[in-house]
């Protein structure tokens, strides 16, 4: 098997994933060593254009769209026999070629980003659940592969349930940060439902009817993590842990919106370095117990849309 990537690339992965993914990064550190470069290249391989689309400077909408393209023809002629230029894609490629991924979800993720180019708005929560499907799913099927877990239907699920709490997570978080880039991550038919609309959104303007709309979509994000937690359980030890973390930590972001009264534009909700490693070390000598305490989560309420729905 021909390898492309050189250490730097990995280094270069990793720093990506050091200076964006704090949280990411902190839990990826409970992982094997094995592991943690797969890791690591699977970071840079999402961060990357997510860049290039969030934090453009003055790179225009056509700009970004050939970046995208060219990066997703590196990787469909990487894994063809071609190096990539791009170091992050070279470590990708390796790690593709290596776990035997196939292309399906690396290219769903990327039809994701490029649909954020000109997609700002979504109707329905079907909408952005079809969008996170690529963003965030995708992103936790790849992990499923690149950790060398059973492919499994639990595991699948659990994969998608976490990947898009993480995802919605981090909308409830960024309102006002996208709101700035013109962007609006919340279903207009939530919008409607608790009398919010676009224009008190792009005003970063907070009221009671804000506030009922925030927590709805926390609940709704719980729930999702909920749904996730019986397959997280039953992962293997070296790969539980880490997971486990990450998904603590995560969480914890929507407890901090909550302290600020569900206002995502007071601050960024985010947990300090304190939290990160009293975390580490009770995930780390009482997995048991803090699944345990998952459990006391609060009202539960349909986290995936109608149609998703299971018979």
């Amino acid at each position: 098997m021909r390898r492309f990537a050189r250490p730097e690339d990995f280094r270069e992965c990793a720093r990506l994933h050091r200076q964006h993914g704090t949280t990411y990064y902190h839990a990826s550190r409970l992982f094997p060593a094995r592991l943690r470069p797969r890791v690591h290249a699977l970071y840079g391989f999402v961060r990357v254009p997510d860049e290039w689309v969030d934090n453009p400077g003055e790179l225009t909408v056509e700009d970004r769209r050939q970046m995208l393209v060219d990066f997703r023809r590196q990787m469909l002629r990487g894994v063809e026999g071609v190096e990539p230029v791009h170091p992050v894609m070279r470590a990708f490629v390796d790690v593709l070629n290596e776990t035997g991924m196939g292309i399906e979800e690396p290219l769903c993720f990327l039809d994701a980003m490029e649909q954020d180019l000109t997609i700002h708005r979504y109707p329905t929560y079907g909408d952005l659940w079809g969008y996170m499907r690529g963003s965030a799913a995708a992103v936790g099927l790849m992990m499923l592969q690149i950790l060398g877990l059973p492919q499994s239907p639990e595991n699948r699920r659990g994969a998608i349930a976490l990947g898009n709490a993480m995802q919605l997570t981090n909308f409830l978080r960024d309102v006002g940060e996208d709101a700035g880039r013109g962007r609006i991550y919340l279903p207009r038919e939530d919008l409607d439902s608790f009398g919010v609309t676009e224009e008190q959104v792009m005003a970063r303007a907070f009221d009671s009817r804000m506030d009922s709309l925030m927590r709805f979509q926390i609940a709704r994000a719980r729930a999702l993590y909920a749904e996730g937690d019986s397959a997280l359980r039953e992962l293997p030890r070296e790969t539980r842990r880490p997971v486990l973390l990450a998904r603590v930590l995560y969480s914890r972001i929507l407890d901090r919106l909550e302290q600020q009264g569900g206002n995502p534009f007071l601050r960024r909700a985010r947990t300090d370095r304190i939290e990160k490693l009293v975390a580490s070390m009770q995930v780390w000598l009482r997995p048991e117990a803090v699944f345990q305490s998952l459990r006391s989560s609060p009202r539960q309420i349909d986290s995936q849309p109608k149609e998703e729905q299971p018979q």
